[in-house]
C-alpha cells in the first residue's frame, strides 16, 4: 500500500472545469448522449437544457466514422481495414470568448478481415467502433479538464 501511495497513483475522481454549467449543441449525434452521462460523473459541471444558464456551450459541429481499405491479399481480396473516426467541437461561452477553440479529434483503428469469419468481423467491427467513442468521450474529458478561462475572441 506504501508503495502505490509513493507512486501517485489516485483513483479517477471528478475533473476540475473552469466552468459550472454546461449546453450541448447538436445533441443529436452519437457521441452527445454519452458525453452527457460522462460530464455529469466525471466532472464539476453540470449540463443544463438552455444556453440561457449555461456558463459554456459545448459545439459538436461534426462527428464521422469511415472505413476504408488498407492492405488487400494477392488475389485482390481485403486483408485489412482502418476505422476512422473523427470528432470536431468547440466550447465557448456564448459572448465570444473561447474555452476550446474549434478542434478536431481523430481516432484509428486497423483491423483484419476475413471472407470466412464475415458476421465474427462485423461484430468485431461494431466493437471497434463502440470502443472508439468511448475513448473519444474520454478525450474530450480530458480536453474540457485542460481548458483554461474563456479567452475574449479575436476581432480582424
Amino acid at each position: 500500500m506504501l508503495g502505490l501511495a509513493g507512486c501517485g497513483f489516485h483513483l479517477r475522481g471528478t475533473a476540475d472545469v473552469p466552468f459550472k454549467t454546461i449546453y450541448i449543441r447538436n445533441a443529436k449525434t452519437g457521441i452527445a448522449l454519452d458525453l452527457k452521462r460522462n460530464i455529469q460523473a466525471g466532472t464539476t459541471a453540470k449540463v443544463v437544457d438552455e444556453t440561457k444558464g449555461a456558463d459554456a456551450i459545448l459545439e459538436l459541429s461534426n462527428e464521422s466514422r469511415l472505413k476504408t481499405i488498407l492492405s488487400l491479399t494477392g488475389a485482390g481480396r481485403v486483408r485489412e481495414f482502418r476505422l476512422i473516426y473523427t470528432v470536431s467541437f468547440r466550447v465557448h461561452d456564448g459572448k465570444g470568448g473561447e474555452f476550446v477553440p474549434p478542434t478536431v479529434l481523430q481516432l484509428t483503428r486497423d483491423m483484419t478481415y476475413s471472407d470466412a469469419e464475415i458476421l465474427a468481423k462485423e461484430s468485431e467491427e461494431r466493437l471497434l467502433i463502440r470502443d472508439m467513442q468511448a475513448d473519444m468521450v474520454q478525450l474530450l474529458l480530458r480536453r474540457l479538464s485542460q481548458a483554461g478561462p474563456a479567452k475574449p475572441a479575436v476581432l480582424p
